[in-house]
Order: C-alpha cells, then structure tokens, then sequence
C-alpha cells in the first residue's frame, strides 16, 4: 500500500469503526483498509480510504471532542450530489448555514458545489458579492440559487 506523507487522523469515543464504515458507504474509491483491535478485542485504531484520501481513526475515549476547527469539504459536481450528501450526513447531527453541517459523530463538514470558488473569485467584484450575500442565508447551499445571484436574478 502506498502510504500519504500526512494523514488525518481522528479521534472518537468509542464509535471509531462504526463511523468508518458509515463515511466509507457514502463516497466511491472508500473501504475499511485495516482495524487494530485494543483491549477486549474492540477496535482501537481503524484505517480507512475515503474517496481515494488514507484516515486514521482512533477510540480514543471522551477527552477531546470534534469542534468547527476543523471540517471536510467535500467538492460536488451536482445539486443532486450536494443533496444526497447534506441528507445522508446530517442525519443525527446538525446543520448549519453555509454548506457546514456536524455529522452524527461530531465531524464537521462542508458540503460545497464544485462551481462556488469559480463563482466566488470572479474578477466582477459585485457579481462575487451577491454569490457571498446568497450563500450566508443558506444552510444547504442551492447551485441554481447561487448561479442566479451570480447572474443578478
């Protein structure tokens, strides 16, 4: 296995291998690699792929909890990707405005339309601004929604 330079590695409370398999049901190139059981047989670090990108996920118990400093952005190429993703993982967490939601598990996400960092850069400053002002009242982010801000709809 060709091993990354540098790998996320992130820490659960207890629920580490039930979380990998659910992140890898979602996403296509994303399978469970290798499970390192602790004490009573119960899997202590879980290795896994997800879209192609190597994790590390370790039971680490209840002392550090996952917060918005750090999240996945997920880059997608449809409204019906964006959709699909936004529901399946913010089922029993929460969702917040922006594209962000938390997972049932604690971990931040970004569920981002492929087009938006197109949209947002644009040279015409007014065109990036109404795109910015759309985006702020979302939760999950609408592509046609935002392409009508960019276009002054």
């Amino acid at each position: 296995m060709i091993r990354q330079k540098i790998t996320p590695f992130l820490w659960f409370d207890g629920k580490a291998e039930e979380a990998a398999r659910f992140y890898v049901s979602l996403f296509p190139d994303s399978v469970v690699t290798g499970v390192t059981p602790g004490p009573g047989g119960v899997a202590l670090v879980v290795e896994f792929r997800l879209a192609g990108l190597q994790f590390l996920a370790l039971n680490g118990g209840p002392q550090f909890k996952f917060n918005e400093a750090i999240s996945l952005s997920i880059d997608c190429h449809s409204q019906a990707e964006v959709d699909e993703l936004w529901e399946k993982l913010s089922t029993g967490g929460s969702k917040s405005q922006c594209g962000w939601l938390k997972d049932k598990y604690g971990l931040s996400w970004q569920v981002v339309p492929a087009v938006l960092p197109t949209l947002l850069g644009s040279a015409d400053r007014a065109k990036a601004a109404r795109v910015m002002g759309a985006m702020m009242k979302m939760t999950k982010l609408d592509i046609q929604a935002l392409q009508d801000a960019a276009d002054g709809k």
